[in-house]
């Protein structure tokens, strides 16, 4: 645990897989106070008589990430990932300089140094470090970085630590495990613990008897929260009690216990310069509004979703109209409204059928009924083949290295790879025509094909 020997050497095979001994969960969320009302209720219901004591604090824009320490040593550092299996980026986070490699003594608290302790947080850049960075970039000539959390999340997964390490990445703990569930009985008493072990967590968390009370403290940080040294879209409520918390379960993803209050979303007003249509796996026809770039709650948006016909005839969004854009939970980029008043004379509305016609003449779609979405018809052909192998390669599905949107269509436009079980067939010597692959990315590839022969029943379902 030397503080010389926080930056290793580069990791030359990437990062390994880990799978958390609990599950990384994610939270609901809710947007006012009737929400959050009714959320209590349906504690209330699962735990009849149970005295109301919840916990708060606010919740970081970052990566998540969890410190697992031996003995009071760190051993390793894992991403969130799919919530059960992240990637081990120890060596990246062992370059953060308030994350310490052994965990301070203190008294009270001298059993969390024997045995296995996790710690779990965010990985952040702070506002004012992240303002310095881009300084630099402007200076340098380069590009400026579009948001902290981006970046933060982009650092961690770098191959060299010494770039991570000349990043400013900075930790704050939020949640503290032990194998024996009853030495960590609330959530205040995690962050006291936290503080002990010389873990920076939030010092704005609190924990309140009443509903009234928390809802004062949303609205405090609603109005105040620009005023943090680090980006947040929300706050997240607990029920304070870990042993109640359990008890009310999980549901999918999501605890019982505890929901993100998320706060309204930042509005911004931007030019559609085109709208085009992107064809998905399952050959659905989705329209994209193409904009003006704009900053809207911390990222520059360029485009966004307009899901299909109807939603274009009811927004009545033409090409050149001056449109408010929001981010639906701060992450999703969405039209809200058009100003009409704006709107250039010579604006015409959109005919979708003419437009599928004219941007993918070789193809034909159809409506079915009931639906509201176009779909090529027959779902045939190399379009569709690239769109359903780059799903089937996907993170979330198979998870195959180096089988990105270019190799894929690589593959497919080569003539190599006509339906997805042709992948597992593949050959250095095959890969070797097409201009793209030299000897070792043709090895890499079919190798990494060869190690996903036999994914998680889950995963290969949903690649199908």
């Amino acid at each position: 645990d030397s503080p010389t020997q926080r930056v290793g050497n580069k990791l030359l095979d990437g990062f390994a897989k880990v799978r958390h001994r609990t599950r990384m969960i994610s939270l609901n969320d809710v947007f006012d106070t009737a929400e959050v009302e009714a959320w209590v209720r349906r504690i209330d219901k699962q735990l009849p008589g149970a005295r109301h004591e919840f916990f708060a604090d606010i919740k970081m824009d970052g990566l998540a990430c969890a410190l697992i320490y031996e003995d009071g040593i760190l051993q390793r550092a894992v991403t969130r990932g799919d919530s059960y299996e992240g990637e081990d980026v120890t060596a990246n986070v062992r370059t953060i300089k308030n994350v310490p490699l052994r965990l301070r003594r203190a008294d009270g608290y001298e059993h969390f140094l024997v045995g296995r302790t996790e710690i779990r947080g965010e990985v952040v850049i702070l506002k004012k470090d992240f303002a310095v960075l881009n300084e630099q970039q402007r200076a340098a000539g380069k590009p400026e970085f579009a948001n902290p959390r981006n970046l933060s999340a982009g650092t961690v997964r770098q191959l060299d630590p010494a770039l991570v390490a000349s990043r400013p990445l900075h930790f704050r703990g939020y949640d503290l495990i032990r194998d024996d569930d009853r030495e960590v009985p609330t959530n205040m008493f995690a962050y006291e613990a936290l503080t002990a072990r010389g873990i920076t967590r939030n010092q704005q968390a609190a924990v309140f008897t009443s509903l009234k009370d928390v809802m004062f403290f949303v609205k405090h940080w609603d109005e105040a929260r620009h005023e943090l040294p680090f980006n947040t879209d929300g706050l997240v409520i607990k029920v304070n009690d870990r042993n109640l918390f359990d008890k009310l379960g999980i549901v999918g993803k999501q605890p019982r216990g505890a929901v993100a209050y998320k706060y309204a979303a930042e509005q911004a007003t931007t030019v559609v310069r085109d709208i085009v249509i992107s064809i998905g796996r399952t050959g659905a026809a989705t329209p994209v509004a193409v904009f003006d770039p704009v900053q809207v709650a911390g990222t520059t948006v360029r485009h966004a979703s307009l899901h299909n016909a109807d939603e274009i005839a009811r927004l009545d969004i033409r090409r050149g109209d001056t449109v408010v854009i929001y981010k639906a939970g701060d992450i999703i980029s969405q039209v809200e409204s058009v100003i009409t008043e704006l709107r250039q004379n010579n604006a015409r509305p959109i005919d979708y059928q003419a437009e599928l016609a004219r941007q993918y003449p070789e193809l034909e779609f159809e409506r079915p009924d009931g639906e509201v979405v176009y779909r090529v018809k027959g779902l045939t052909g190399p379009l569709i083949l690239k769109r359903a192998l780059q799903h089937f390669a996907s993170k979330g599905a198979l998870d195959i290295d180096t089988l990105g949107e270019k190799n894929v269509v690589a593959l497919v436009d080569a003539g190599l790879v006509k339906d997805l079980a042709d992948i597992y067939t593949l050959a250095v010597s095959d890969l070797l025509q097409i201009d793209r692959f030299a000897d070792i990315s043709a090895r890499k590839l079919v190798e990494a094909i060869a190690e996903k022969k036999q994914p998680p029943l889950e995963r290969f379902l949903f690649g199908l």
